[in-house]
């Protein structure tokens, strides 16, 4: 690391304020609150930021709610659930006005060393929590540490193993994990330490909806049997909303709002697909489940049209033939076919584990397949480098800080543009393009100080400065709202209308419904299925909002329904 960027992380994780007087292994101090978690006039700035990260929260949580935050990209929501164990500020830095207070202890003042005996913390990104290198070892290092008995310690981690569906991956290196097994694997370390509270941030994001479901199914339990008080951040509000008792909303420079879910959601903008046809349709009580939706759906009059289904592109761009991969001889992808035409998206979906990413890794030359063949065009790639392959097929991988290494959100940009000898004439202005991606504001921050989404964002101008003929995108949509979603979808369409093929890896079933013209389904390493995106209404588990609100009628999104429906 260059010595001004150590420089940098000093400052920005520096002790700062009210937390100095915290000692390490000291018991949290007790604070008189009547109410299990109370947040009051809470504000915080990050280091050396103008704007603060949150304004004026006030906030009460009773013992065993399951609470839900929410809110745009970059609006404080992360920095809210970081205060709850005190790696706001301790970590951070920063300034805080205000107070919070977990079942009568203060975070700010004792930090999350003595918090975590009361608090548990799954990131966004779980390897940011891993310290050891089996699946099994990371969910017990924190019962060793706490000096529970063998015994005791071998039933807690068998417990979450099957609570997760994680038994077959007990005794796996966690580097060999897709990015939605890490996730698990993080979630259950965090339970098996069985604090009064949970705290996840962003959980299900690299998650399929059934492995999503299920870990859902497993927090509702703890939550309704245990009484376990759970605190998550969630982008994706339509896998969550049924089961929350409260809805927090934050954005940036407004008040917070938070309440019982149908009493906010008729308040807030960013709103999923079941709710946004409440609302363009005046049903009320707002529909939170699917079986509420089709009560109400039933009493209206809404004629059927179908689906317009875009013709395929005439031109082959990317073709796989008969890829094959296997890790330390365990097949990963097995006899792979499928075509990406020009100026087309093609989704691919599939379990977690399925191999996916894989697949990507290999297209790019990042892994070396042992049978089959790429061609772009119709030239094959064998035997050409990564960073050659990757001058046409622009690929962005789940985790984001793998490509963010420069001081600043404009020289990611320039980085990429000079390496590939394009500086000087940029195909894509790169101000226009950060503008595009809502990052203008952002243009002097070091990418790593920046939300998950918005770094999500950063490096994904960084791979499509160049204009590539290929985009290759590995859940693009982590951490980013509806409202970023949409912008994403516009400019994906954009580029397809350039000619350019763009493969999307992803979970998230609204956003394939609104811009895939394929689905091509992968289970164990195998094409099951390539398709349209109807595909997804036979599928119980993949089926957006609006298919299973209105089976057979061949509409995926709410704008299928309101073009045939005039309000």
């Amino acid at each position: 690391m260059v010595p001004h960027r150590t420089a940098r992380l000093r400052e920005s994780r520096g002790m700062g304020g009210r937390n100095r007087h915290a000692t390490d292994g000291a018991a949290p101090t007790r604070v008189q609150d009547p109410a299990f978690i109370h947040v009051e006039h809470l504000s915080y700035s990050y280091p050396g930021k103008a704007r603060p990260a949150l304004d004026d929260v006030t906030l009460a949580i009773p013992e065993g709610e399951f609470v839900l935050v929410a809110g745009p990209s970059g609006g404080g929501k992360s920095t809210l659930l970081r205060c709850l164990n005190g790696l706001v500020p301790h970590f951070s830095g920063g300034q805080v006005r205000g107070s919070v207070a977990v079942a009568g202890h203060d975070p700010i003042a004792d930090g999350p060393q003595a918090l975590s005996r009361l608090v548990g913390f799954v990131f966004q990104d779980p390897e940011a929590q891993f310290v050891l290198d089996r699946v099994e070892d990371e969910i017990a290092f924190a019962l060793e540490n706490e000096g529970l008995p063998r015994s005791e310690m071998r039933l807690r981690v068998d417990e979450v193993l099957q609570l997760l569906g994680l038994t077959a991956l007990r005794h796996r290196l966690l580097t060999d994990l897709s990015g939605g097994e890490k996730q698990r694997v993080a979630i259950a370390a965090a339970l098996a330490q069985r604090q009064r509270v949970l705290v996840l941030d962003e959980p299900t994001s690299q998650l399929d909806p059934q492995s999503a479901e299920e870990v859902l199914q497993a927090l509702i339990r703890l939550n309704q049997d245990l009484g376990l008080t759970i605190v998550m951040a969630e982008h994706r509000l339509e896998r969550v909303l049924s089961y929350v008792d409260q809805l927090v909303y934050l954005e940036a420079g407004k008040p917070v709002v938070a309440g019982w879910p149908r009493d906010v959601l008729g308040q807030i903008p960013l709103v999923p697909p079941l709710v946004e046809l409440g609302k363009a349709f005046g049903w009320s009580p707002l529909p939170l489940t699917i079986k509420e939706g089709r009560a109400l759906a039933r009493r209206a009059s809404i004629a059927a049209s179908p689906r317009e289904t875009p013709e395929r592109g005439q031109r082959d761009l990317l073709q796989v033939d008969g890829l094959s991969f296997a890790y330390n001889g365990e097949p990963v992808l097995r006899d792979v076919d499928f075509r990406l035409g020009a100026g087309e998206l093609v989704a691919l979906m599939g379990r977690n584990g399925s191999g996916k990413t894989t697949l990507l890794r290999c297209v790019v030359g990042l892994l070396q397949p042992q049978g089959g063949e790429v061609r772009l065009d119709g030239i094959s790639l064998r035997g050409r480098d990564a960073a050659g392959i990757c001058r046409e097929i622009g690929y962005l991988p789940q985790t984001p800080d793998d490509l963010l290494f420069a001081d600043a959100v404009s020289e990611e940009l320039a980085v990429t543009l000079q390496n590939h000898g394009l500086l000087e004439h940029p195909p894509v202005e790169p101000d226009a393009l950060l503008e595009t991606l809502g990052l203008q504001d952002v243009q002097a921050c070091y990418p790593r100080d920046l939300s998950v989404g918005q770094r999500q964002r950063v490096a994904l101008a960084a791979i499509t400065v160049t204009r590539p003929r290929v985009l290759m995108l590995d859940e693009p949509t982590r951490g980013l709202d509806y409202q970023a979603k949409g912008v994403l979808a516009d400019l994906l369409r954009r580029w397809q209308a350039q000619g350019m093929g763009i493969l999307l890896v992803t979970h998230d079933v609204e956003l394939v419904a609104q811009v895939a013209e394929r689905v091509v389904m992968l289970s164990e390493g195998q094409v099951i299925a390539d398709d349209t995106p109807q595909l997804l209404s036979s599928s119980p588990l993949f089926a957006p909002q609006v298919a299973r609100l209105f089976p057979g009628r061949g509409w995926l999104t709410t704008a299928d329904v309101l073009a045939t429906s005039p309000l």
